[in-house]
């Protein structure tokens, strides 16, 4: 009898981030989860919320700056933050070395979501802000307009 192996997590690359989806939310499962690696300094995109989606960002690796509505945070090995549906937030690294987090998304966020990012932000050149923006709504996402001032 042959074992049936499931396939390998697949790794899309938006820009310098890595994103290694360990689980999609289908077949009955609602959790959506991936690894997402953030190297120093790297291309973030910029703060939004999630309507419909909970997230929950716990640090393996590095430091992780994390805001969540008001709160600002550097969150290290051991660190957990969670982000309640329709609230901004937004991440980086300005710290020297790479920061490797475990993502949890309630429902999740289609792997496809990212391959779309992902195509627009790996074109070259500067992303095309109203494409990329577009293409976030149509996931539920939405940009958080930068304050005046």
């Amino acid at each position: 009898m042959s074992e049936t192996r499931p396939p390998a997590p697949e790794t899309i690359r938006i820009a310098q981030i890595e994103i290694r989806y360990l689980q999609a939310a289908r077949d009955g499962r609602d959790i959506g989860c991936f690894e997402m690696v953030v190297p120093s300094g790297a291309r973030v995109p910029p703060p939004h919320s999630h309507a419909d989606h909970e997230e929950l960002v716990y640090v393996l690796d590095g430091t992780l700056r994390y805001t969540v509505g008001g709160e600002t945070r550097d969150l290290k090995p051991g660190d957990v933050m969670g982000t309640p549906k329709g609230v901004p937030h937004a991440f980086g690294n300005p710290h020297a070395l790479p920061a490797r987090v475990l993502v949890m998304n309630a429902p999740g966020i289609d792997p496809q979501y990212f391959r779309d990012v992902a195509a627009i932000a790996n074109a070259g050149g500067a992303p095309d802000r109203a494409r990329m923006a577009s293409t976030m709504q149509r996931y539920g996402i939405t940009l958080v307009a930068a304050e005046a001032g």
